[in-house]
């Protein structure tokens, strides 16, 4: 799943704790119950990728 942390917070990383999950970029990690406990608890939000971002990351037109 992707995902991103909350605006304005970070996450650390599930066995990485110096390692974080910033609100800048979304990172693709492990259905693991570390993450689905962040994104219940609203520190890490579940990243959407829009259609007109996955056709340029395609390769095709908008």
């Amino acid at each position: 799943m992707r995902v991103q942390a909350a605006p304005g917070t970070k996450c650390p990383k599930e066995g990485k704790p110096r390692e974080y999950i910033d609100d800048q970029t979304t990172q693709t990690v492990p259905d693991s119950a570390y993450y689905m406990r962040l994104v219940s608890d609203g520190s890490l939000v579940v990243a959407t990728i829009t259609a007109a971002k996955s056709a340029k990351e395609k390769g095709g037109k908008e």
